[in-house]
Formats: C-alpha cells, sequence, structure tokens
C-alpha cells in the first residue's frame, strides 16, 4: 500500500490506535512498527500490565479503560490485537465504542470467529 492511499480526506495520515490484552506487548510493537511504516499514526498503549506482570486497582483500570477510549475518539480506525483469537472484556468493550462512534476495526490475525464479531473469548 503506498502512502498516499494512508491519507486522509483532509490530507493527515490516517490515525489508528491499538487495542488487545496487554499480555501481548511484543505483538503491539510489532504492529506499530508495521502501521507506522505503511504511512500511518499509530497510537498505543503506555503500559502493559499483564506483560509486566504488575497489578492496578479498579481505580487505575478504570482511568486507563477511559484513557483508552479517548485515544479512540482521536483516530480514524482501530487495529486489534488478537493472538490466539483472544479478545477479553475490555477489548470486546473498545471494540464496541469504536463501532458504535463509527470507527473502522481491523485485526491482526482476522481468521477467527471472535476476530469477525468482536465477541469476548471465554
Amino acid at each position: 500500500m503506498d502512502n498516499a492511499e494512508n491519507l486522509c480526506q483532509s490530507g493527515r495520515h490516517q490515525v489508528v490506535t491499538l487495542c488487545g490484552s496487554t499480555r501481548f506487548k511484543e505483538d503491539f510493537l510489532k504492529a506499530q512498527e508495521a502501521l507506522t511504516l505503511a504511512g500511518k499514526l499509530v497510537i498505543s498503549l503506555g503500559f502493559f500490565e499483564h506483560a509486566e506482570g504488575k497489578t492496578i486497582t479498579p481505580e487505575t483500570e478504570a482511568l486507563l479503560a477511559d484513557i483508552h477510549r479517548q485515544r479512540i475518539d482521536m483516530s480514524d480506525s482501530i487495529f486489534v490485537i488478537n493472538r490466539d483469537d483472544y479478545i477479553g472484556k475490555s477489548t470486546a468493550s473498545e471494540i464496541a465504542y469504536a463501532r458504535a462512534a463509527g470507527k473502522s476495526v481491523s485485526f491482526m490475525f482476522p481468521h477467527g470467529a471472535q476476530a469477525r464479531t468482536g465477541e469476548v473469548q471465554e
């Protein structure tokens, strides 16, 4: 894909927010690199509590969710990191939030049922 295809009608680069479980930190880094090199402006996470083995309070979890919804608001689309077709509750709610806001949703691994629907992985 040519960089010109990644420009919005306003002449700016498309903005994409990465979503997914914080356990997939390496996939986030790979997606960030690939999407940036494809000419997109990428917004990612600033904190990977699962991958880094950190525990957070419910208040911090709510704060991080609010921050992530604001990232989605600032974006043209979201890109879901769904290794092994895993989509947890937080990611499923982010997908629903993005779709309700009219954002396009794409998936790193678009092969499974959860990727097609965005439903929570049990």
